[in-house]
């Protein structure tokens, strides 16, 4: 797949001060796409987490396959990963805070113990660009504090900010990881919109999206482009012409292929989950 690697300075940078930054805060949030959940972690960041205490957020639940959702919340639990998941604009606070408290019931009893009344909690929210990581930060503290915009690297610095009574937030910019071993973890990043536009070639994801939906859910492309059953048992590319065609933009499937991203990443084919739970739960 012809994805150009991408790897801005300023996502050097934040790498950089995340991993300075770990030692000030008590717990980390690792905000996840609920339609990606593995393919959205950042393999750099994972590492950089150790042996701090953190819960998977798997954000934008209501694109995401319910059913989906909930294997991948009882598999990380499975493992010893706290996690949870939530819409970015609805009821996330109470959700959130319950886990940290939760996760931390420990050092804080302690705290407690020692005669320190104050339970203000720090806070690090990571996750790859467009995951929603400031949709849910301006929800929690009920402001438009966090630049917010759906496509990636609105970000670009790292914030404090309070929410509720006791916890406090660090902002920290989307960080994608240098190379996708995976191709196809780069086509799922695309369709989903975490790797700017400019910077894949449109008729490959489509493509891919056009397999994937062909295997798990073809009844969503039959319902929204009013075609037969029989036309997804050819070839993709074959799919892709046809589609081109139908959709009115005559040979140019490049069009095509943007309005069957955007298609899928607005939720025009459903409620959707690109990565399978794995059948060995020692293996992600």
């Amino acid at each position: 797949m012809a994805i150009i690697q991408w790897f801005p300075g300023h996502m050097a940078k934040a790498l950089r001060q995340v991993k300075e930054n770990l030692k000030l805060v008590d717990v980390v949030l690792e905000l996840v796409d609920a339609r990606l959940p593995e393919s959205s972690r950042n393999p750099q960041l994972k590492d950089l987490l150790q042996d701090k205490p953190s819960i998977i957020v798997l954000t934008k639940m209501d694109l995401a396959d319910p059913k989906e959702t909930h294997k991948w919340i009882e598999y990380y639990e499975k493992m010893g990963q706290p996690a949870v998941a939530i819409n970015s604009v609805q009821g996330s606070l109470k959700v959130i805070d319950k886990k940290i408290k939760e996760v931390l019931a420990e050092k804080l009893a302690n705290k407690k113990a020692r005669g320190i009344l104050s339970q203000r909690i720090k806070v690090m929210c990571i996750g790859i660009p467009n995951v929603g990581k400031s949709t849910l930060l301006n929800h929690l503290v009920k402001k438009n504090v966090a630049q917010v915009g759906n496509r990636p690297g609105v970000t670009k610095s790292q914030q404090w900010l309070k929410a509720g009574k006791d916890l406090q937030l660090l902002d920290t910019p989307g960080i994608l990881w240098p190379k996708f071993e995976d191709p196809i973890v780069g086509k799922k990043l695309a369709l989903t919109g975490a790797i700017k536009d400019t910077l894949y070639a449109k008729d490959d994801v489509a493509l891919y999206e056009i397999e994937e939906f062909s295997a798990k859910n073809p009844q969503a492309l039959i319902e929204r482009y009013k075609i037969d059953e029989e036309l997804l048992e050819l070839p993709t590319v074959e799919v892709l012409l046809e589609l081109t065609r139908k959709l009115g933009f005559k040979d140019d499937y490049e069009r095509a292929s943007e309005r069957l991203i955007f298609d899928c990443r607005k939720g025009k084919l459903g409620r959707y989950t690109l990565d399978d739970v794995p059948k060995d739960p020692t293996k992600v």
